[in-house]
C-alpha cells in the first residue's frame, strides 16, 4: 500500500507543471514563488564586444568631420556648378557644356585619358617584371630598396628633379646628355654650323645650305675655300695653322679650306695668314653635271686632295658641314611633354607596384609552380599561365589604386611643364586649379570640373568595393 501510494504520488502531475499531450511543460513563473526572476536581455554588441551606442559615440566626431570636410564640399560643388561665374545667376548645364566645348579643357580631358591608360599600366608592368626578376637574384632586396626609394620623395621634389633631367641643354639635362652622347657616337656633330663665305670669296651659296665654287677648278692650280663666321673658340682643338698645299702630280686637285679670320685684325681676305687655322674635318665634293665624282675631307691644316676625276668640276661644301649640332630632344616641347611627365610618375610609382606585387608573389603556393616545371612548362609559360593569373587580385589592387591616383595628378604637371607647354600638358586637376584660382577665376567652371573628376573616380571606386566584397566572400 505504501509502495502503491508512493507510485501514484509519483505519477500525479506536479502543481508547478502542466501536461500537454503527455509532455510535461513548466508552469509560468510567478512573483514570490521562490524562483529567481528572469534576466533582462542585454543590448546587442558588436563582434569586438563593444556596445553599438558606445561605438556610435566614438565615431561621432569622425562622422562630423567627414560630413564637414567631404560630404558638404561635394554637395556644395554640385550646387555651385549650376551657377555662373559670379554665383548669382543660374546657368543650368552651361558649365558642363563648356567642359566639352572649350579647347583647353578638352585637352585636359584627353591628357587625363592618356594618363589613366599609360601611367598605371606601365607602372604595374614594370612592378611585375621587377618583382619576378628580383626573386632570382641575391641582391634583390637592395634592388627593391633602390626602386622603392623615389616613393620617399615628395611630388614637388620629383618635379624639380625631372625639370632638370629634361632640360634642353645637354650640359644640364641628363636625358639630353645621354641622347647627344648616343647620337654623336654614331653620327658625329658638325663643327661649323655658322660658317659662310664673304662676297669677295671664291664661293657662292647653293641650294640646301651648301656652297660651291664660282668657277670650275683645274689641275695644278691650288683651290682656296675660305670661310668666316666660326668663333675661334669653337674651332676644333687639334686644328693647325692653314697652309697652301704643294702642287700635285697626275692631274690631282689640291686646295685648302680655312677660317679666313685673323684675331685682332690685320689679315687679308682670300690670303692664308700665319695665324689662321684650317677647317679640319670639313667635307669637299667635286660635282660634274649634278653628280658627285669625288670627295675628300680636309686635314688638320685645312688641306685636301681630290683625284684627277675632279678636274673641271665645281667644288661643293655640302650642307652637312653647316648643320646645327645635335642638341638632343625637346622633352618639354608640345609633343613630348605629357609622355615625359608620365615617365617621371612611373619612376616614382613603379616601386610601389613592385612592393605590393612582390608581397603577393611571396604568398603563391610554390608546389604549383614546381609541378608546372616538372610537367615540362618553360619559365615563360609558368609566368604567363600560372604566376600572372594567380596574381590577378594583387594586380587589380595596384591598377585601381594608381588609376585613382593619376586622375588627381597635379603637382608633377604644374612643376615640370614650362609655361609655353603647360596648355599642352594640361590635366583636369591642373585646370581645376586654374579655373578656380587663376587670374580669370570662374568657380562655376571649376565646380563643374570637380564634379566631373568625382564622376570619373566613382566607377573605379565601385569596382574596387565590389572586388573587396568578392574577396571577402571567399
Amino acid at each position: 500500500m505504501t509502495t502503491a501510494a508512493a507510485g501514484g504520488a509519483d505519477e500525479a502531475p506536479s502543481a508547478d507543471t502542466g501536461s500537454r499531450g503527455g509532455t510535461s511543460v513548466p508552469a509560468p513563473r510567478k512573483p514570490g514563488d521562490g524562483q529567481p526572476p528572469l534576466r533582462r536581455v542585454p543590448s546587442r554588441k558588436s563582434v569586438t564586444g563593444t556596445r553599438k551606442v558606445i561605438a556610435a559615440l566614438f565615431l561621432l566626431p569622425a562622422l562630423v568631420l567627414l560630413g564637414a570636410l567631404v560630404v558638404y564640399p561635394i554637395v556644395y560643388s554640385v550646387y555651385r556648378s549650376f551657377f555662373d561665374q559670379s554665383g548669382t545667376g543660374f546657368a543650368g548645364l552651361d558649365n558642363y557644356k563648356a567642359l566639352f566645348s572649350d579647347d583647353t579643357i578638352r585637352t585636359a580631358i584627353k591628357n587625363n585619358a592618356i594618363w589613366v591608360v599609360l601611367a598605371p599600366t606601365v607602372s604595374t608592368v614594370l612592378g611585375l617584371i621587377f618583382a619576378v626578376l628580383t626573386e632570382r637574384i641575391r641582391w634583390g632586396t637592395a634592388f627593391k630598396l633602390i626602386v622603392f626609394m623615389p616613393m620617399a620623395i615628395s611630388m614637388l621634389a620629383a618635379g624639380i628633379i625631372f625639370r632638370l633631367v629634361y632640360d634642353q641643354a645637354p650640359e644640364r639635362g641628363i636625358a639630353n646628355a645621354v641622347a647627344v652622347g648616343v647620337h654623336d657616337t654614331f653620327s658625329g656633330s658638325t663643327g661649323f654650323p655658322k660658317a659662310h663665305p664673304l662676297p669677295v670669296h671664291p664661293l657662292k651659296a647653293a641650294d640646301g645650305g651648301s656652297f660651291v665654287t664660282k668657277a670650275p677648278v683645274r689641275a695644278g692650280e691650288p683651290v682656296q675655300l675660305p670661310l668666316v663666321g666660326v668663333a675661334p673658340a669653337k674651332m676644333p682643338g687639334d686644328a693647325k695653322p692653314a697652309r697652301t698645299p704643294a702642287k700635285a702630280d697626275g692631274g690631282q686637285i689640291t686646295g685648302t679650306a680655312w677660317l679666313d679670320f685673323t684675331k685682332g685684325g690685320g689679315g687679308k681676305p682670300n690670303v692664308i695668314d700665319p695665324s689662321e687655322l684650317g677647317l679640319k674635318g670639313i667635307k669637299v665634293e667635286a660635282v660634274k653635271g649634278g653628280e658627285v665624282v669625288a670627295s675628300a675631307t680636309a686635314a688638320a691644316d685645312g688641306t685636301f686632295t681630290l683625284p684627277a676625276a675632279a678636274d673641271g668640276a665645281e667644288l661643293r661644301l655640302p650642307a652637312s658641314n653647316f648643320r646645327e649640332p645635335y642638341n638632343g630632344v625637346d622633352w618639354l616641347g608640345p609633343s613630348l611633354v605629357t609622355p615625359g611627365i608620365i615617365g617621371s610618375y612611373v619612376w616614382m610609382w613603379a616601386g610601389f607596384a613592385m612592393v605590393l606585387i612582390a608581397a603577393g608573389l611571396a604568398g603563391l603556393p610554390r608546389e604549383l609552380l614546381e609541378a608546372a616545371r616538372v610537367d615540362g612548362a618553360n619559365e615563360w609559360q609558368v609566368f604567363r599561365r600560372i604566376t600572372v593569373p594567380m596574381l590577378a587580385p594583387v594586380l587589380a589592387v595596384v591598377l585601381v589604386t594608381l588609376m585613382i591616383n593619376v586622375l588627381k595628378v597635379f603637382d608633377l604637371v604644374f612643376i615640370i611643364a614650362p609655361g609655353s607647354s603647360q596648355d599642352d600638358a594640361n590635366v583636369l586637376a591642373l585646370q581645376l586649379y586654374r579655373s578656380s584660382f587663376g587670374t580669370d577665376a570662374d568657380l562655376g567652371i571649376g565646380s563643374a570640373i570637380a564634379v566631373l573628376l568625382l564622376l570619373l573616380v566613382v566607377p573605379v571606386m565601385l569596382f574596387n568595393i565590389r572586388r573587396i566584397r568578392k574577396e571577402g566572400r571567399r
